[in-house]
Parts: C-alpha cells; structure tokens; sequence
C-alpha cells in the first residue's frame, strides 16, 4: 500500500498533476485493486486470518467514481510537533502533523490533516511518505467503522498534491484483532458520505 513540495513563504503549497483520461485513470484503479487483492492473497502479506484467506475471493470496493480524485492546496505545517498516534491497543507510534490539505468535494469544502510517521521517515525508501486517515457517514455501514486510510507522498517540485479517495483502504485491524491500528482523530472526519476505496469487510 503506497501511494506526493513547493513552498511558498507563507508556508502554502500546491499538489497539481495532469488529469489523465478517464478509462487510463479506471484503468490505473483497477491496478491497484488487482495488487491489493494479490497481496491479501499471499500467505506472506496478508492480513487476514488462516480461515478467511482459504476462502478469499477479493476485496469489495465502491465503483470508481473519478470525482473522487480531488486536487488539493497544502499549508505546511511549521512546527511540526511529535505526539503520540492514539491505535487500537495501547501503542502509541510517533508523528508528526506535517500540514493541512483543502479542497473541494462534490462542491464542498473540506480540510483534512496530512501526518508523517517519524520512524518510517527514517528510512530512504518512506522518507517522503505522508499518511491521511479518516471516518465519514459510511463508516460502520457500508465502510469499515474504524476509518480507512490513504497513503501519499510529498510531490516532487512542479507536482500536485493529489488525495485520491478510489485508493482509501481499510486498516489490518478491519480483518484481524491481532494488529494495532491508527485511529482517525475525530477532526478528521468527513460529513458526507465517501463511497469510494475499500468497502467494510464481510
């Protein structure tokens, strides 16, 4: 699971790439999905218990909705704080809040927190990876009530900030008790509903 800076003085800067064609974007979706699939089928990645992958048949995902792939303005966090991420058990990973993304869904306005694992950014290949999570008013109906997740990178210069909610995806803890699981914080919670990404499990 993987998956964007140019500052400005005020510390702002913009994620901006361009727009591909609709049937290469469902196409590029449709990857993803395929290599996620995959990799809850693996013995060695997957999530999910000895019972349910014996039975696995694919994950069930909302219908890819292109309006969902929201270009966003980012303002840079300048202190960037450490603290500890509340999770399912009593483990408390460190991040820091690297900013704020803004943007506009379904001609609403909404801001949602960017954070960084601070261990992970230690290393050369998650150095530029950047971490969204959140609930909305699909969470425990048709989506997984505990939030879902979407992973980014800081954009290289010239690039947009690009939050792409057909690629959100449920944490492990959604399929296995074992792990422990980041939980959106309730300023991260969207008043819609976002039928886009990984539906709940079962």
């Amino acid at each position: 699971m993987k998956y964007l800076i140019t500052f400005i003085v005020s510390g702002l800067f913009m994620v901006s790439i361009p727009m591909q064609t609709n049937s290469n974007y469902i196409k590029e979706i449709k990857n993803w999905q395929t290599n996620l699939n995959a990799e809850f089928a693996n013995p060695k990645e997957s999530p999910l218990t000895d019972e349910d992958r014996a039975n696995f048949t694919g994950l069930d995902f909302y219908p890819i909705d292109s309006s969902y792939r929201v270009k966003a303005k980012f303002k840079l966090d300048l202190q960037k704080r450490k603290f500890g991420m509340k999770t399912t058990t009593s483990r408390l990973p460190v991040y820091v809040k690297y900013g704020i993304a803004s943007f506009k869904l379904h001609n609403q306005q909404f801001n949602i927190n960017v954070y960084q694992n601070v261990e992970l950014s230690k290393r050369e290949e998650y150095k530029d990876y950047l971490f969204i999570l959140f609930t909305d008013k699909t969470s425990g109906v048709t989506s997984y009530a505990g939030g879902r997740y979407i992973d980014t990178r800081i954009p290289k210069k010239g690039e947009d900030f690009i939050i792409d909610f057909n690629k959100a995806y449920n944490p492990y803890c959604a399929y296995n008790h074992k792990y422990s699981c980041p939980i959106p914080p309730e300023e991260d919670y969207f008043d819609i509903e976002i039928k886009a990404g990984v539906k709940k499990w079962h």
